[in-house]
């Protein structure tokens, strides 16, 4: 049986508008990083480019933050608690060798338990850690001249440097996880059609939702 929708609209919306920013912010980082390599965009334009797509991105993530505080699906489906914990281990089982060998997923997504422990730690890794760092730095290399004392004070342009480009490499790696990822459900599309369509979080049989119960208990 199906339950509610996982994926609300305005949550759909945002994550397709932020990944097209975030894959528009790497083409025109590696066009700054390789001035010779020619990808789209001539290097004055990638500059502007970059830069503009940049705010963009802060005022995408402060939206997300607002309307996860104030839906409260940042404390509902975010938040690491006891049986996160307890699971985390069943969870990487699954995805490191279970998932090969047919097993069933030890966290299956519904509308009240939408992410399994793995899922938790990677999106508040890359949602309250990476993303407000890899803004942050990119706002400071916007106007060096301006923000001079504030890069001062971290250690120079070397070390805003190295910070954004960890930051940026650490973007890249989720994004190659977070599509590979994407083709785990009963088919390779489904969890990619959810994610346009919003999806629906099954509702166990009676016997799952005791077993998983049983699991997930704090």
């Amino acid at each position: 049986m199906s339950g509610r929708t996982l994926h609300p609209l305005p949550l759909r919306v945002w994550h397709w508008a932020n990944t097209a920013l975030i894959v528009l912010l790497m083409i025109t980082g590696v066009r700054l990083r390789a001035p010779g390599l020619h990808l789209f965009f001539d290097y004055r334009t990638a500059v502007l480019v970059h830069k503009v797509t940049g705010f963009v991105m802060a005022a995408s993530f402060i939206f997300w933050l607002i309307y996860s505080i104030v839906c409260g699906s940042l404390r509902k489906y975010y938040v690491v608690r006891r049986r996160d914990l307890v699971g985390f281990p069943a969870q990487a089982l699954y995805y490191g060798f279970a998932v090969f060998r047919g097993g069933r997923n030890p966290f299956p997504g519904t509308a009240e338990e939408k992410f399994n422990p793995l899922q938790k730690f990677a999106y508040l890794s890359v949602m309250l850690v990476f993303t407000p760092l890899i803004v942050v730095t990119g706002i400071l290399f916007s106007d060096i001249l301006r923000f001079h004392d504030v890069i001062a004070f971290i250690g120079g342009l070397r070390i805003l440097d190295a910070v954004h480009l960890i930051a940026a490499y650490i973007f890249l790696d989720y994004l190659i996880i977070h599509i590979y990822m994407s083709t785990m459900g009963a088919t390779p599309l489904d969890h990619i059609k959810e994610m346009i369509t919003g999806g629906h979080g099954e509702e166990p049989e009676m016997g799952e939702e005791r077993e998983a119960g049983e699991i997930r208990t704090e």
